[in-house]
């Protein structure tokens, strides 16, 4: 009777650190969204209003200067890690993904040639460090969208000067060849828990 009790006790306290764990999960993934995600559509306006006002070369620092330091501003307020990352990146020194980051995007990538909808993409975990160190990772990814192709789509589809200035700003660029409904890459999240 003892050990069936034991076992029952012990059964009872791994569900409820199972429950808890599920509940703290689901409150980071809230947080870490409504925090995070609104960053996204200030560089897509940034952008978008770059294009239109000085034209598509010139937009080009909006993604290289302007995209990061909105990020930035998010970390200092934060005190995450965030970042933009992709399997093809335009900049290798700050958007090269980690292990866990490479696995998730190419996951995405499955998962949108399966037909899902990109935008809907996005993943959150607790993860424990082989130091011991826990953090909440986060991924949402970046969906292709018709604006993107102008810089993002085929080579061949690129004008002459676009391709210089981008070899100009960005010499080990590999993102390019992207179609709508692919994952452009993503923004990843990591917070110290």
């Amino acid at each position: 009777m003892k050990t069936s009790a034991r076992l029952i006790l012990a059964l009872s306290l791994a569900s409820a650190a199972q429950a808890a764990h599920a509940q703290d999960a689901t409150q980071l993934l809230s947080e870490t969204r409504s925090t995070a995600l609104p960053v996204l559509p200030k560089v897509v306006q940034a952008m978008q209003t770059a294009v239109q006002e000085q034209g598509l070369v010139e937009a080009i620092a909006i993604c290289k200067d302007k995209a990061p330091q909105l990020l930035q501003e998010l970390r200092q307020q934060t005190g995450w890690e965030i970042r933009r990352v992709s399997l093809k990146t335009r900049n290798p020194v700050t958007g090269t993904p980690d292990a866990w980051e490479a696995r998730q995007l190419a996951e995405f990538d499955i998962q949108a040639a399966n037909g899902a909808k990109p935008e809907q993409l996005e993943i959150g975990e607790i993860l424990t460090a082989a130091d011991g160190k826990r953090s909440y990772r986060y991924l949402k990814a970046l969906p292709v969208a018709e604006v993107c192709l102008t810089c993002h789509g085929p080579v061949d589809s690129l004008s002459g000067e676009l391709k210089a200035a981008l070899a100009t700003d960005y010499p080990h660029d590999r993102a390019t060849g992207y179609a709508p409904g692919q994952v452009r890459g993503a923004l990843s999240v990591k917070r110290p828990l």
